[in-house]
């Protein structure tokens, strides 16, 4: 049995202090000569597909490039699908993926040959935070609700975005322990995003559903189909999830940190790295992402392609123990 105090989040590094990021930012020569694709592997509606087009608009409102920057989903395997047609695109400057945990959880559970050694890191973007669902009209009224019922009858399923043993699962497990049940015992459907995972709770399919609190907001708010008891933040988040307790604050000690960023194809050529380093550096300074971030209950959180790789690789050894820990790796 873990810690209660949010063993899991000790899986998460402290948020990169972004300020002055850009003054290193160097223009460089490299710029795309086509479109580039950007890849969100899963389903439209997921954390990856909201970063990727949010990202995308962005760039495109702000005027930063002169290319045009496409989402393209490539669902299937928690993004293993995604990446193995990716990883057979080598040193294409041109395409680009929304990445977060399960490049790292997915490997170590065994459902994909590729981890994140076989991309490129660009940049780590921002943090989101893990929020539970149940449909508005659900019996249980707060996050103690749940986790007595699943108690009372383990049959109950809670659905997820990501493959078992990945990101919304560990972020479940984790929350379960926390209020005293065997993490191993939860039981964990998954789906090809959080779109997806959204769609079969407003269907019944599924008691309660946890994913991304940025790709929820869409869905939440004043006669929404659902509703949320709980965001995974140490504090509430603002903007259009204020209202939303955290798990703390229901007697459940218990943080979960989720960051996302972007890797490209094996072997991008350095330049092409240098310039989406840059890119995505001014990006995060504009006005058009700050208020797509702040109504999203993101926090920015950059760090350059070295940083953002180490930090990788620093994720894989502490998720590892993780997983084993819980009974989750293979």
């Amino acid at each position: 049995m873990i810690a209660k105090t949010a063993r899991l989040a000790a899986l998460f590094v402290p948020l990169a202090a972004i300020a002055g990021f850009s003054a290193s930012a160097q223009a460089q020569d490299w710029t795309p000569t086509r479109n580039v694709e950007f890849v969100a592997p899963a389903n439209p509606g997921g954390g990856w597909d909201t970063l990727a087009r949010t990202a995308s608009r962005v760039i495109q409102e702000e005027g930063l490039s002169e290319s045009s920057f496409a989402t393209i989903n490539v669902p299937g395997g928690g993004g293993a699908v995604a990446w193995a047609q990716i990883a057979r695109d080598e040193g294409n400057p041109h395409k680009l993926f929304a990445t977060s945990p399960p490049i790292i959880l997915v490997p170590l559970a065994g459902t994909s040959r590729y981890d994140h050694n076989d991309f490129t890191p660009i940049a780590r973007l921002i943090t989101d935070y893990a929020i539970v669902l149940v449909p508005a009209d659900s019996e249980y009224q707060t996050l103690g609700d749940l986790f007595e019922a699943l108690k009372a009858d383990s049959s109950l399923s809670i659905g997820g975005g990501s493959a078992p043993g990945s990101m919304d699962h560990i972020a479940m497990a984790g929350a379960a322990d926390a209020a005293g049940l065997e993490a191993a015992s939860v039981n964990y459907i998954p789906f090809s995003g959080g779109g997806e995972a959204m769609t079969n709770l407003m269907g019944g399919h599924v008691e309660a559903v946890i994913g991304g609190a940025g790709e929820a907001v869409g869905q939440l708010g004043e006669g929404s189909e659902l509703r949320a008891l709980g965001v995974s933040s140490e504090e509430r988040l603002g903007g259009e999830l204020a209202d939303i307790p955290t798990f703390q604050e229901q007697g459940v000690d218990y943080t979960f940190d989720i960051w996302r960023g972007v890797m490209g194809a094996p072997g991008m050529p350095a330049e092409a790295v240098a310039y989406y380093e840059d890119l995505f550096a001014r990006m995060l300074e504009t006005e058009g992402w700050q208020e797509a971030r702040d109504q999203l209950g993101w926090i920015d959180a950059y760090q350059d392609s070295e940083t953002f790789g180490a930090f990788l690789d620093a994720q894989e050894e502490q998720f590892s123990g993780v997983l084993s820990e819980l009974g989750l790796i293979r």
